[in-house]
């Protein structure tokens, strides 16, 4: 074999050493820095925070959940699912004049059933799914964290005075409206044709909506813990 024959496969074989390169790091792009910090928003600084300021172990952290749960395709609700769910968050919001802790914990299981309904992990495995939900709506995830946490605090907490008060409960109730609507809402590849919007992605696409603020409005026209006007 000539030198020049050599010269010409050391230098394409270079070629395809450094095009390989490039497209394994733009195929790592969107799993760091601030694309993960796009696509996580608040889940990004709750990592952050997780991990005493240690950047890069959240970074690390966030992106085996991608890895993990990125791919996830949700299932699409039947018509009578759909009816079934928003009918119970419907009863949960309207008990929460007379049992707000009653109120918190269904909609706790509320969401566990919807979330694994669409398919996401078990709610018996409440950790699991919380980290796949928080992939797919990690500007919305935060209002089921609040509801699981008030649901499960223990009894003598609340005895004590040291349990979430009214006003915690229906602020974290408001903020799970936000998943349980994401939840509820088709998404692209449900083959309805309508076109998914918030939060919940496509495997690999950043989250765009903004997240929800404390003075979201409850549906239906009513906020919690004012009786509905009956209707004429």
């Amino acid at each position: 074999m000539s030198t020049g024959v050599i010269i010409a496969l050391i230098v394409v074989v270079a070629v395809v050493l450094v095009a390989a390169a490039v497209l394994a790091l733009r195929a790592r792009g969107p799993q760091h820095g601030g694309s993960l910090k796009r696509r996580f928003g608040p889940e990004y600084d709750l990592a952050v925070a997780r991990h005493d300021g240690d950047t890069k172990a959240a970074e690390r952290e966030l992106t085996e959940r991608v890895r993990r749960h990125g791919s996830l395709r949700t299932r699409p609700l039947e018509s009578a699912e759909r009816e079934r769910f928003e009918a119970r968050w419907t009863a949960a919001q309207e008990r929460f004049v007379d049992s707000p802790r009653e109120a918190v914990a269904e909609a706790d299981r509320l969401l566990a059933e919807l979330a694994g309904a669409r398919g996401f992990p078990d709610g018996g495995q409440y950790e699991e799914q919380l980290t796949a939900l928080s992939v797919h709506h990690a500007h919305h995830v935060e209002g089921y964290r609040r509801v699981h946490r008030v649901t499960h605090a223990r009894v003598d907490d609340a005895r004590d005075g040291g349990g979430a008060g009214t006003e915690e409960m229906r602020s974290s109730m408001v903020e799970a409206r936000a998943l349980f609507e994401a939840l509820m809402r088709p998404a692209r590849h449900d083959g309805d044709g309508r076109r998914r919007t918030g939060t919940g992605t496509e495997a690999g696409e950043p989250a765009q909506a903004p997240a929800p603020t404390p003075a979201a409005r409850a549906p239906h026209g009513w906020s919690l813990g004012k009786r509905r006007t009956k209707e004429s």
